[in-house]
């Protein structure tokens, strides 16, 4: 499983469990909360209404006096009234008073008077001067008949109880509020939960994306790619920092040593014909041979100092990942100018540069690399050409790309050659006899091309030679 899926999954499991626990608690707790604002009601009521009533107890006339007519007159009110939604046309209001020895003497029901209640919670407690309140279930079989009843003493002038007034009101009547009161936590809560699977989706996603660029990364260096540091933010670009700076000591490290081993090797054969003509010229020679042997030594000598300056080149190359200010560049002006560069060679040879290059044509690069990779193929087309003939540079846009061709007429490429022309120190026989380059021309031009995210190949040209082209992005 993905780190950014366990990621989201933890993180969803997380938050859904808060979110229940929470809801389950607010939902809980919704009920006995608007129950205990209602007591709190109920108990105001219960000791205005006991204040009101204490004259008419006193003067024992509670059950039909002004008190008692006020109270039925109430039952036939119309509130006229909306809370939060909910009509409201009736009062639910039941009042009732006992004597001190607990038998109801008013009942604004009608039903209870004359019935002992001295044994219910709310008149027995408020008797002994305590707060008295219960809640009684109407009908035993039903949880939701439930009414709660508050108490508040009468008293005489002396503050002795005389009775007890309650008022009772149906739970029932608040179970409209509690319902949308639960409906609207859970809708909350729901919505808790699609936000926290939202947030949970972006962080997981933000997260992937930097492992999964990190792992890519890290993928294409292990493969020998040349491949840049992704963008990536916070401490993952840190980490990436880490991984470029690990790579580029790693990589340095083993690059030295890949080209101190290859760089001996192609050394040996020069070396030992300098240090062979070198022997034969300590001993007396007929002029003729002294001359021969010392143009030897400084062909083999130019030979080194032509590889070391190409392995260099090549090493500066290889060792980057990424150009650091590319810009437009002309090809024709290039191409002009590796022209110029090669005239003295190409006159020696007695070979012609025939150009067809659109003034036009542009690709984004550095020119200094393209100039010497183009000076690489010329010279290259040059060895394998023959004297007096023509090689042909030429450039047109193919789709997104830009093609730059080299081609010659020489005898083309061994088919034993063809898939190690562009490996380093690999070179071929020049057609002429002469002595075989360094090897490492085309390994910088197939370096300069991957580096521009392009391309290098060599093939065969119909009718005989070969043509190298130069695959480059086009400006868009």
């Amino acid at each position: 499983m993905r780190i950014g899926l366990r990621i989201l999954l933890g993180t969803f499991a997380i938050v859904a469990l808060a979110a229940l626990l929470l809801t389950q608690v607010f939902v809980a707790q919704v009920k006995p909360g608007v129950r205990q604002a209602m007591e709190d009601t109920l108990v105001d009521t219960a000791n205005v209404l006991a204040e009101l009533a204490s004259d008419d107890m006193l003067a024992g006339r509670i059950a039909d006096g002004r008190f008692a007519q006020r109270v039925r007159q109430m039952r036939a009110r119309d509130p006229g009234a909306e809370i939060w939604g909910f009509p409201k046309r009736t009062t639910n209001y039941r009042i009732y008073v006992t004597d001190a020895r607990g038998i109801v003497v008013f009942d604004s029901s009608d039903r209870d008077v004359g019935r002992d209640y001295s044994r219910w919670n709310d008149v027995h407690r408020t008797l002994r001067g305590q707060y008295g309140a219960r809640s009684t279930a109407q009908d035993p079989g039903d949880p939701e008949s439930t009414v709660m009843h508050v108490a508040a003493p009468i008293r005489d002038a002396g503050g002795r109880i005389v009775g007890v007034l309650t008022v009772a009101k149906p739970n029932r009547t608040l179970a409209p509020f509690i319902a949308r009161s639960q409906a609207t936590v859970l809708w909350w809560g729901v919505l808790l939960l699609a936000l926290a699977l939202l947030v949970g989706v972006g962080a997981a996603t933000w997260l992937s994306r930097q492992l999964g660029a990190l792992r890519r990364y890290a993928q294409a260096v292990t493969a020998g790619e040349r491949a840049p540091l992704p963008r990536v933010a916070g401490e993952f670009a840190e980490l990436g920092h880490s991984l470029e700076a690990m790579r580029a000591q790693l990589e340095g490290k083993q690059y030295v040593e890949r080209y101190v081993h290859a760089l001996t090797h192609e050394m040996k054969s020069p070396l030992a014909a300098i240090r062979a003509s070198a022997e034969l010229l300590e001993t007396p020679l007929p002029a003729g041979d002294q001359a021969r042997f010392a143009a030897a030594v400084r062909s083999q000598s130019e030979r080194l100092a032509l590889m070391i300056d190409r392995m260099l080149a090549l090493a500066a190359v290889e060792h980057r990942q990424r150009l650091e200010a590319p810009a437009p560049v002309a090809l024709a002006e290039l191409v002009a100018a590796v022209a110029e560069d090669n005239r003295a060679r190409l006159a020696a040879r007695a070979q012609a540069l025939a150009i067809d290059v659109d003034p036009a044509t542009r690709v984004r690069g550095d020119a200094f690399l393209l100039r010497q990779a183009l000076d690489n193929l010329v010279e290259n087309a040059s060895d394998f050409a023959p004297a007096g003939s023509t090689i042909e540079v030429d450039a047109r846009s193919d789709d997104d790309q830009v093609l730059v061709r080299v081609g010659d007429r020489g005898p083309g490429i061994p088919d034993y050659a063809r898939d190690r022309v562009f490996e380093r120190f690999y070179s071929l026989p020049r057609p002429d006899g002469g002595h075989r380059s360094s090897g490492l021309g085309l390994a910088f031009v197939a370096q300069v091309a991957d580096l521009h995210g392009g391309s290098a190949t060599l093939d065969d040209r119909p009718g005989g030679g070969a043509c190298a082209t130069l695959r480059l992005p086009a400006i868009t």
